[in-house]
């Protein structure tokens, strides 16, 4: 097509999709997005997430580095509501495509007392490029500890998903209590361009931004930088030792739903849960396309030349590579630092059958590790009922109080050394 204008091109793309004309939507891609997505990627993602259209709304820009332009597309659907966002260039091509959360308004959780803390925006500047943050500060003169949070995959500084925002809510929670807190909009994120760079590892999407966290907060001095702690979820989980490990003045880390499983595996463990709750030829081509994507990734003969297209989430070789030598629980067993460990009996991401016997062994013998289950809480530490689902995201909710509370007073814990690790008897509601 020869349209440039960055919102026509987008509402575009937004109707293609709903008309099933992924090929064409695919011949806009700039070679980068080519080389790692595929009319058949884009194609079994929107009808795994989407199905039916009912309405696409109006499209909202924002400029991105250089000369892209990024544009939200509100779509309703018969699955919810999500956005379509675009990164397109001036001659009208793509650079990115993916499916977010959509917009909404978000309530402070109760256990939040705004009055108690202040925010102020930050920029943490790496080598490959500056992203933006949200420093949290209690009220009064400190010192206070620190904690920098750190989240899966390209999000922003909220972690949002649906209407909710679990990072906003652990970050007005612990600053309530005296905690200060940095959250930042992940590399990926601001820059998505790099995470397709044929070098990009789970290293330069994790250390870079983190490391510039910690020191941001190490060097205000309202906080006390022997007292920095990060605080890692899920996939940020499982990256938080590794952070932790090449930056020694981390004073230790909490863990939030770390996954040990080879993500491969538990990918198609996913898939396969998600599958038996929605049978029918969506999720089957989906389950069919994750199971080949990750064969892929776990052949031995992988190698830098294996085009991206072909493995799981669009990531390159190399980050699949790197994941192979890296353990997180041996990881954090050789860090002998404080630990926290928190899992939600409810998540069907990160499980407890699964994950969870790794990190309680490699952390049976650190004597200021503790691990505290949550039974009512999903991946997100939303607190529920039943089976937990995608959907359920898309409803309103907060990270659960007592989850809040443990991570509060483990970080201002006075106590010389925690008990040794073991699994709390009394399983926290």
């Amino acid at each position: 097509m020869a349209e440039t204008d960055p919102v026509a091109i987008a509402t575009t793309v937004a109707e293609w999709a709903r008309d099933e004309r992924f090929t064409e939507i695919e011949e806009l891609f700039a070679p980068r997005l080519r080389a790692v997505v595929s009319a058949e990627t884009v194609g079994v993602a929107w009808t795994a997430r989407v199905g039916t259209v009912q309405t696409i709304g109006a499209a909202a820009t924002e400029p991105l580095d250089g000369e892209l332009v990024r544009v939200s597309v509100p779509v309703n659907c018969e699955r919810g509501e999500l956005t379509l966002v675009v990164s397109v260039d001036s001659a009208g091509q793509l650079h990115g495509i993916r499916l977010a959360p959509p917009a909404g308004a978000w309530e402070p959780p109760g256990y939040a007392t705004p009055k108690r803390f202040t925010e102020q925006e930050v920029s943490l500047e790496t080598d490959a490029g500056s992203v933006p943050g949200t420093l949290t500060l209690p009220r009064g003169r400190g010192p206070f500890p620190g904690a920098v949070l750190l989240a899966s995959g390209p999000t922003d500084r909220d972690q949002t998903v649906g209407p909710n925002k679990p990072f906003k809510d652990l970050a007005w929670g612990l600053a309530s209590r005296g905690i200060a807190v940095l959250r930042f909009d992940k590399l990926n994120f601001v820059h998505g361009q790099l995470a397709t760079a044929p070098d990009f590892t789970m290293v330069e999407e994790y250390l870079p931004t983190t490391i510039a966290a910690v020191h941001t907060l190490q060097q205000h001095s309202s906080v006390d930088p022997a007292q920095v702690y990060v605080v890692g979820h899920s996939g940020g989980g499982k990256a938080a030792p590794r952070v932790a490990a090449a930056e020694p003045s981390i004073a230790g880390v909490v863990i939030m739903a770390g996954d040990t499983v080879p993500l491969p595996i538990a990918a198609v463990r996913v898939a396969n849960y998600l599958a038996a709750l929605d049978p029918g030829p969506h999720t089957t081509a989906t389950l069919e396309s994750i199971t080949a994507q990750a064969a892929a990734v776990e052949n031995p003969d992988l190698s830098l030349s294996t085009p991206t297209s072909e493995l799981l989430f669009g990531w390159p070789a190399a980050y699949w590579l790197d994941l192979r030598t890296y353990h997180p629980a041996e990881a954090a067993a050789a860090l002998n630092k404080p630990t926290l460990l928190l899992q939600g009996t409810r998540d069907y991401q990160v499980t407890v059958h699964d994950d969870l016997p790794a990190w309680q062994q490699a952390l049976a013998t650190n004597p200021e590790a503790r691990i505290t289950l949550y039974p009512t809480a999903d991946h997100m530490f939303f607190p529920g009922t039943g089976p937990s689902t995608p959907t359920s995201y898309q409803s309103p909710n907060h990270v659960a109080p007592t989850v809040i509370t443990d991570i509060a007073n483990w970080l201002t814990r006075t106590r010389p050394r925690n008990p040794p690790t073991r699994l709390i008897s009394k399983l926290r509601r």
